[in-house]
């Protein structure tokens, strides 16, 4: 199987987001969704990524990376730990290193498939309103240097398409692609593994809602299932 391009996917909606940016610069049929799976609480989320790969026709592989439970710890993968986000302190769902593991891993099958490229939904937002150090353009580009030097490739790519973007810039792009309203009912976000509007509590579901009460004021026509909950 050779491949162009990679999207990390994990069935939330930014990631999402760049698989159908990948689709459109590649075509579907060259294009490899991966998944991981490593102990995360909303797991129901890989569910939702089988279910966009299927609607898009994308082949999907799905990776294990259950050790991470053997060496940190976190609420994301704790579901003993309440879930906590204390302003001026970085967020007990961080799993350290969790994006750079995925970029490398993502990128080793991408070399051996023959792609000279990932795509990874990571916004800079993320890390300042949540705290999570591995959601910068400036981790990025550490990472794909490495990864350059680890292929004898100066042409790797570890792309970010949302990176600078708002999480109602995001959705923006989404809606002119035509592929929002799929995505606002097909993609989970809470670190609870609610569906829809989320737990509404939770550093993800704040990201997320308040970005869809943004996009609703200048969209006031944009109809989805529970558009009503938000107000």
């Amino acid at each position: 199987m050779k491949k162009k391009a990679i999207v990390v996917h994990s069935g939330g909606m930014d990631s999402s987001i760049c698989l159908g940016l990948a689709i459109e610069q590649y075509g579907a049929k060259n294009v490899l969704a991966l998944s991981f799976t490593y102990g995360q609480r909303h797991l129901v989320e890989l569910d939702f990524a089988e279910v966009i790969c299927e609607e898009w026709k994308v082949d999907r592989v799905q990776i294990d990376l259950n050790c991470l439970s053997e060496i940190t710890d976190n609420a994301l993968m704790n579901s003993k730990l309440d879930i906590e986000n204390i302003k001026g302190q970085e967020p007990n769902t961080l799993v350290v290193g969790r994006n750079g593991l995925m970029a490398r891993v993502a990128a080793i099958h991408a070399e051996h498939l023959g792609a000279e490229c990932i795509f990874m939904g990571i916004i800079e937002v993320e890390e300042a309103n949540s705290g999570y150090r591995d959601c910068s353009r400036k981790y990025m580009d550490i990472i794909q240097a490495a990864l350059r030097m680890d292929f004898s490739n100066p042409q790797f790519e570890v792309k970010t398409p949302l990176v600078f973007m708002t999480k109602k810039q995001t959705m923006e792009l989404a809606y002119q692609m035509g592929i929002f309203h799929f995505l606002v009912e097909n993609t989970l976000s809470c670190y609870e593994g609610i569906k829809k509007a989320g737990c509404g509590n939770c550093p993800a579901c704040k990201l997320r809602n308040q970005g869809l009460v943004e996009f609703i004021k200048d969209h006031p026509d944009f109809e989805f299932s529970y558009k009503k909950s938000l107000s």
